[in-house]
């Protein structure tokens, strides 16, 4: 199919993202191919490892193609989103546990789906160029595609600081929160490929790897820690607003912007999450909770019309950072019953 290329080339099976123009995106039917290539892989011993990556500078992918999703929920077409939302869910957790290694090379911007098909490889490289981000309560979902437990897991409470603000993460924040591996500058990927190509042994990475440009975010981890850490949205506003410095007006000014409900429900997330028990299966079954919701009773359509359609910046939210909201994620995230995501 013309938006990705996915073959074997000596020892790895090779997935590439070919839809630079669109930042590559990632589509229903990519979503679908990338799974079939993993089963198809598992089980072949000509293949030692697994490389995705992708064409263009700009982005290794900047999340899922959500103008479907847009349009056929705009006209009262639900089963469509959570379908895809599903079987993305799927494909997140078969990549969280794939028994082979499974390499990601993410340049550029990383967001949302394509955190979700790459952070959750066992080896995950970062260049000079890369940004990574969970952008998903600026259009009305939760911290999705996993995403939660790798926020979860952050130090301290990076993970609220993350999910809730958006903060784009360069190559050395990323490493330090635990979304990336490895830093190896641009300019050694394509040797470094063809070594893991031709040797099926990741000794390549290793050889390759340098220290990252020095990040923000360990020095704003006690001011993150301070404030980020209520059980609920309102709590963080509340300690955000009477602290006043410069860090927190500029978080609240981007809280500002972002979803109540969505930033509500993922802190909820993010705290159940939160210990030894949590694993892939356990976070999308939450997420999933969120997103089977999302276009009926949700912010998520209003979120994208905003963002993406009308481009005017200015959605219409539910609810307001300054009204307490416990019901309504209680009821967002409430079991699914027969419509529970399954590993089926």
């Amino acid at each position: 199919m013309p938006d990705i290329h996915i073959r074997q080339t000596g020892h790895a099976g090779r997935i590439t993202l070919t839809r630079p123009h669109a930042l590559n995106a990632m589509s229903y039917d990519m979503c679908l191919a990338i799974e079939a290539a993993l089963d198809e892989w598992a089980n072949d011993d000509s293949v030692a490892l697994v490389i995705i990556d992708a064409e263009g500078d700009k982005a290794f992918c900047a999340g899922g193609d959500i103008q479907e999703l847009y349009d056929t929920g705009t006209k009262g077409d639900f089963a469509y989103g959570q379908r895809f939302w599903r079987d993305e869910y799927r494909l997140n957790a078969k990549i969280a546990e794939y028994p082979k290694p499974y390499i990601a090379f993410m340049q550029g911007f990383t967001m949302g789906g394509g955190v979700g098909i790459s952070c959750h490889g066992s080896h995950r490289v970062v260049c000079e160029s890369s940004q990574i981000a969970m952008p998903e309560c600026g259009i009305g979902l939760v911290p999705d595609v996993g995403g939660s437990l790798m926020l979860a897991r952050a130090p301290g409470r990076m993970g609220e600081y993350l999910g809730l603000t958006t903060a784009r993460m360069g190559p050395s924040d990323a490493i330090y929160a635990g979304f990336a591996d490895t830093y190896i500058p641009k300019l050694k990927w394509e040797q470094t490929l063809k070594m893991l190509e031709d040797t099926g042994e990741l000794t390549a990475l290793e050889a390759a790897s340098e220290d990252a440009p020095t990040g923000t975010l360990p020095s704003r981890q006690a001011d993150i820690d301070a404030n980020f850490g209520g059980e609920t949205l309102r709590d963080i506003t509340n300690a955000l607003t009477a602290d006043g410095g410069d860090f927190a007006t500029d978080a609240l000014k981007r809280l500002s912007r972002n979803s109540p409900l969505s930033m509500a429900a993922g802190v909820e997330i993010i705290h159940r999450l939160r210990g030894p028990a949590a694993d892939i299966r356990r976070a999308v079954e939450l997420e999933y909770r969120f997103t089977h919701r999302a276009m009926e009773h949700g912010d998520f359509l209003e979120g994208v019309r905003a963002a993406v359609i009308d481009k005017d910046r200015s959605p219409k939210w539910q609810h307001d950072l300054t009204t307490p909201i416990s019901l309504a994620v209680t009821r967002m995230l409430m079991p699914l019953g027969a419509d529970k995501l399954t590993f089926d």
